[in-house]
C-alpha cells in the first residue's frame, strides 16, 4: 500500500477513535509501569515520519481538533494528509533542536521540503495530543555572511532555572528594539563581546547587524516589526514569534535567541512571506 494511503487510512482510524495516544505532560511519565513518552519526543517522532514513512506518530495528532496555521495547508487531519500526500514521499527532515514549554513544543528543522527550506515549527498540546500547529519556512541559502549556516551553532540547553528570566529578556528586547526601534538600548540585551549570526545575510557582532539594518533602510526597505505573538523559551533558548514587514512585504518572523549571562550571545531566524487571504487555505490565520 502507498505511504499516501496508509496516511489517509490512520487519519481516519484516529478520527473515529479506533487510535488513541496515551496523554502525557511536558516530561516522561511513568504510568502503569510504563515511561510514558514526553511531549518533545512525540513532536521529532511526527516530523521524522515525514521522511522515514512511520505512520504511528499521525496518532499523536488529536483527530478531532487540529488547528492549522500554515496557510498554504488546509486545516485538521485532512490537510496535514493532503500536504503529506502532496509531497509524494520526496520530504526529508532533520530536527536539530526541539524545545519544551508548558503546552508548547518548538523544532527548529532542515526541511527538503518542495525544495531546501529552514524552519521551525510551534506545536500545541491538550492531554498529551497535538491540537494546533504554526510553522514559518524559508529557502536555504547557499552563501551566507557570517559563514555560518542557518542551523550550526550551540545545541545544549542549560540554565533551565533561568527560563523565564530569559523570556522576560527577549519580550523586553523585541519591545524596545525591534518594535521600539530603542537603538540606545542594544547593548542592554545583545553582547558586545560575542554575538553569532545564522541569519544568512547579516555579518556576526553587533557591527555586522547595524551594516545589514543600515543597508535595508537606506534601500527603502527597512526590517519592521510591528506587533510580537508568541514568546517561548527552555532554559538559555528563547523563540520569539512577531509580524511585521521585510522588504516591503507582510512577514512572520520567528527569531531564535541564546542567552548567557543576560545577554543574547546567538541568534537564528527564518522570515517568511504572509501571502494575501484570498490565497489562504485555512481561516485560521497565521499567528
Amino acid at each position: 500500500m502507498k505511504k499516501s494511503k496508509v496516511i489517509f487510512l490512520m487519519i481516519a482510524l484516529i478520527g473515529t477513535g479506533v487510535l488513541v495516544s496515551c496523554s502525557t505532560s511536558g516530561k516522561n511519565q511513568i504510568k502503569d509501569g510504563e515511561v510514558m513518552k514526553s511531549n518533545r519526543v512525540k513532536v521529532v517522532e511526527l516530523l521524522n515520519s515525514i521522511e522515514n514513512g512511520d505512520m504511528a506518530p499521525v496518532a499523536y495528532i488529536n483527530g478531532e481538533k487540529y488547528i492549522q496555521h500554515n496557510l498554504a495547508v488546509a486545516d485538521g487531519l485532512a490537510g496535514f494528509g493532503a500536504a503529506l500526500e502532496a509531497l509524494n514521499g520526496s520530504g526529508k527532515v532533520r530536527v536539530v533542536r526541539a524545545f519544551e514549554d508548558g503546552e508548547f513544543v518548538f523544532a527548529h528543522t532542515e526541511y527538503e521540503f518542495f525544495g531546501p527550506k529552514a524552519g521551525f515549527d510551534i506545536f500545541r498540546f491538550e492531554d498529551g495530543l497535538i491540537v494546533e500547529h504554526w510553522d514559518n519556512l524559508q529557502p536555504i541559502a547557499t552563501e551566507t555572511a557570517s559563514g555560518r549556516t542557518q542551523f550550526d551553532g550551540s545545541l545544549e540547553i542549560r540554565d533551565i532555572d533561568k527560563t523565564d528570566a530569559n523570556k522576560n529578556l527577549i519580550s523586553n528586547f523585541v519591545h524596545d528594539i525591534l518594535i521600539g526601534g530603542k537603538a540606545e538600548k542594544l547593548t542592554d540585551y545583545i553582547s558586545t563581546e560575542e554575538y553569532a549570526q545564522h541569519n544568512p545575510g547579516v555579518k556576526d557582532g553587533l557591527a555586522g547587524l547595524g551594516e545589514a539594518l543600515g543597508a535595508l533602510a537606506a534601500a527603502g526597505t527597512p526590517m519592521i516589526y510591528t506587533q510580537n505573538h508568541k514568546i517561548l523559551g527552555e532554559g538559555n533558548f528563547v523563540l520569539s514569534v512577531s509580524e511585521g514587514n521585510f522588504l516591503g512585504k507582510h512577514s512572520s518572523y520567528y527569531d531564535l535567541f541564546r542567552i548567557e549571562n543576560g545577554l543574547i550571545v546567538e541568534h537564528w531566524d527564518v522570515i517568511e512571506e504572509i501571502p494575501a487571504e484570498s490565497d489562504w487555505m485555512n481561516n485560521n490565520g497565521k499567528f
